[in-house]
This record gives C-alpha cells, structure tokens and sequence, in this order.
C-alpha cells in the first residue's frame, strides 16, 4: 500500500513573491512552524540538496532528514524527494502554483509509503500529513499575505 495526499491553499499574493518566498529553502524555519533548522548542502542551478531538522518531538525526539529539490519555474512546479528515507520508504512530493482570481493557489502532492518495521503505517501518515499540512499552509498564507502587504504588493503585481 502506499499513501497519497493533496492539499491546496490560495495565498492573497503575487505568483512571484509566493514563488520566492516558499522556495526560498534556507528560510523555512521562518515560514514554517514545524522546522528548528535548514541546512543547505549543495545547490547547483535549480536542484538544491539540504538537510531539514524539526523541533523536538513530544517525547523530545529530534527528527532530521536530507531532501533534494529542483524548481522549474516555467512550469510553476517543484519536485523534491527524500535522499534520506527514515520511516519512508519513498517520499516524492511535488508542488505547483497557478495564478488565480485573488492570487496564487499552492498545491502539494504527496506520494510514500512507509517502511514495514516503521512506527506507523501509510494511512496514519496520510492522516498526519493532511492535518499538518493543513496547519503550514495557513501559517504560510498569513506570513507571504503579510510580507505583500509590507511591500505594498497585491494579486496580479508581479513586481
């Protein structure tokens, strides 16, 4: 069995401020809630490799992995997987953007599945994911929506 998810927001912000921010890998502590740090192993033209570690745990565990990433910005897409698995036995995640009426819709796809001797299986992961995903989302919508609203950007402005 493997897991699948697919979840969207529509952010109030131009294409390419929404394009920059999200993509902008070494600051997804500030974007993201769920990330103490990233680290940037190597870039070399669009395909970035880092390494990702998230708060602790409510047991106090530390979970930290190595992703690679590489946008094509001419297609609104980006697609990264995990070099280091972990509990995955795959993930592959894919994300695209569209402009739309009011901004630019954000779409991540997920696709995994978890190893066997995992701590949990791929419906509780897809469970897990579409919740937090949920959650990231709109703490990523609030904190592009401000950063246009500090530069004095609305839809449609690709300035």
């Amino acid at each position: 069995m493997t897991g699948h998810t697919e979840n969207e927001i529509t952010i109030a912000a131009p294409l390419d401020l929404v394009w920059d921010m999200t993509n902008d890998v070494a600051n997804w502590p500030n974007l993201f809630s769920e990330y103490a740090s990233a680290e940037i192993l190597s870039q070399e033209g669009n395909k970035v490799t880092f390494r990702l570690t998230m708060h602790p745990d409510e047991n106090g565990k530390v979970w930290s992995w190595v992703s690679e990433r590489e946008t094509d910005r001419a297609t609104l897409t980006v697609r990264a997987r995990r070099v280091e698995t972990g509990p995955f036995d795959h993930m592959n995640i894919r994300w695209t953007y569209a402009e739309v009426p009011g901004g630019t819709r954000m779409v991540w796809t997920q696709d995994f599945a978890m190893k066997p001797d995992a701590p949990v299986d791929d419906d509780w992961m897809t469970d897990n994911i579409n919740r937090n995903s949920k959650v990231q989302m709109a703490l990523i919508r609030d904190r592009v929506e401000k950063a246009a609203a500090e530069q004095g950007r609305t839809p449609g402005l690709s300035r």
